[in-house]
């Protein structure tokens, strides 16, 4: 992934050099197996761990004569250690170490982004805690539909978020295996309490069967939860990008004072940071298609999924954590305008309250189908002439038979349309 877009912490899980110490980890550990079960001598392991150094331009060197990472890095490994580098991987096949140090880098990475998502959930609750009450119009089809408030909004947020994390933490789990198996997977040359030990030593679970490699339906899995996780930030990020168009200004991203908006108008404040999250967003969900064709491998394995896997692995989990932790700070720092989001509200003239009234309607004889027509006809009429439902509705004979003006006023009250809030409040903070 590129700089601009990439953390330190979770980007280093994803270097070269890294990847290497995990695999020697991984050789160390079945090494240590090994020598439990008497397979190869004594000392090995400690010997292999003492003197092994990675040396990346070397076994790039190698490499580039044997076109196979795996046996550089063994070769450059046992030019450090000297003669004991020999029982190293003894029984084992390259996807023993290059799938399990995969799903360790999976984990390690799936915890970091957890705690971006605990950062998130903190912001979403401090904040529509604070907004619980400030009334706004609610939007369906992008036009006025009835009251709501900006703190429902945010905790809307907020339970999405914690569904998030449960499914990251069964993500992680999904792909929390670890696979010695050896070659075609049958523990023919390789015993299978050596995986056992090297799985509780890296605190990992044993894959129940590879076939040579870990079954990919697990690490789909896992980049799917990514793209959802990505869907739900843009999710966010849409409605902030709506809600500062100029014509609405209820929310607006955090604008510093040395900032520029636009390189030709001085005057723009642009949304841009949201809209980078619908763009970060999209790279994310792109990646779920190439995670589900690795399902599909030859036989016991191939390597069609290995490239897919070199590229979606790094960058997406960089990249939902870039993204998580922007969104993290535009929701800390965005501007909330209650009064704009007041004015906003009566621009329609009331005719936001027309579902009351037409249920009111029917608890005095009414059809729905007679009431709905009657506020219908009074709400056109009010939107097409721009004057007020409420007054457009006491001029109508037949309503005015039905429901009093002192009754009619009662319905235009915005209070209404928050007096469940602690019930649904209850439910999401408990």
């Amino acid at each position: 992934m590129i700089e601009r877009y990439s953390r330190k912490e979770i980007k280093e899980i994803w270097d070269e050099e890294n990847k290497y110490k995990i695999w020697l980890d991984i050789e160390i550990a079945a090494a240590q197996a090994m020598e439990k079960l008497g397979l190869i001598p004594r000392g090995v392991a400690s010997k292999v761990k003492k003197k092994a150094k990675i040396n990346i331009d070397r076994i790039h060197k190698i490499e580039n004569k044997v076109h196979h990472d795996v046996i550089a890095f063994l070769t450059s490994i046992t030019e450090k250690v000297g003669p004991v580098g020999k029982y190293l991987h003894k029984g084992m096949t390259s996807s023993d170490v290059i799938d399990t140090s995969f799903n360790i880098q999976l984990i390690k990475s799936g915890k970091i982004l957890i705690e971006d998502i605990n950062e998130i959930l903190k912001v979403l609750k401090n904040k529509s805690l604070k907004y619980k009450n400030t009334i706004c119009i609610g939007r369906s089809h992008g036009i006025h539909a009835e009251p709501t408030t900006f703190g429902l909004k945010l905790a809307s947020f907020y339970e999405e978020f914690k569904r998030n994390k449960k499914r990251l933490e069964n993500a992680i789990n999904e792909v929390s295996t670890c696979a010695i198996s050896g070659a075609v997977g049958t523990f023919a040359n390789v015993d299978p309490k050596i995986e056992e030990y090297v799985a509780k030593k890296l605190n990992l679970k044993i894959e129940p069967i590879s076939t040579q490699i870990i079954p990919r339906d697990r690490h789909a899995y896992y980049f799917s939860v990514l793209a959802i996780i990505a869907g739900s930030v843009e999710r966010v990020a849409i409605e902030i990008r709506n809600l500062q168009k100029t014509e609405l200004q209820e929310v607006e991203e955090f604008f510093d004072k040395k900032q520029k908006g636009s390189s030709a108008m001085p005057h723009k404040r642009n949304p841009i940071l949201s809209e980078n999250l619908t763009g970060l967003s999209r790279m994310v969900r792109s990646y779920v298609i190439p995670a589900l064709e690795n399902i599909s491998l030859w036989h016991e394995r191939d390597i069609s999924h290995s490239s897919v896997e070199r590229n979606i692995g790094p960058d997406s989990t960089i990249t939902l954590d870039f993204a998580l932790n922007r969104l993290k700070n535009i929701l800390k720092n965005m501007n909330v305008y209650p009064k704009k989001m007041l004015k906003n509200l009566n621009i329609t003239n009331g005719l936001i309250f027309s579902q009351r009234v037409m249920i009111e309607l029917t608890k005095h004889g009414l059809s729905r189908e007679k009431a709905y027509a009657l506020v219908q006809k009074s709400a056109q009429n009010a939107w097409t002439k721009n004057t007020s439902l409420y007054d457009t509705l006491a001029k109508d004979s037949l309503i005015n038979k039905k429901i009093s003006n002192k009754e009619l006023i009662k319905m235009f009250d915005l209070n209404y349309h928050t007096k469940k809030i602690n019930v649904i409040y209850k439910r999401i903070f408990k």
